[in-house]
């Protein structure tokens, strides 16, 4: 069975991308991770927004069914 050498410049480009996505990886994990902790962010503010709408409207009926309810003391 013959040996087969590998071209040392091959060698050298695998190496290169080896260590450009190892080196990469720190970068990549942190950027996910800001990604995901803004879009939590956003949600949560959109989630608020939403409960202070509906609270808004909740408030606004009782007010309507307690200014009813004042209206018609009185009137029988």
């Amino acid at each position: 069975m013959a040996k087969e050498t590998v071209n040392s410049m091959v060698t050298d480009a695998v190496t290169q991308t080896n260590l450009i996505v190892i080196g990469t990886a720190p970068a990549m994990a942190l950027a996910s991770l800001y990604q995901t902790l803004a879009n939590s962010v956003a949600m949560a503010s959109i989630n608020a927004v939403y409960a202070q709408q509906q609270a808004n409207m909740t408030h606004q009926a009782a007010t309507v069914d307690a200014i009813a309810l004042l209206l018609s003391i009185g009137r029988s």
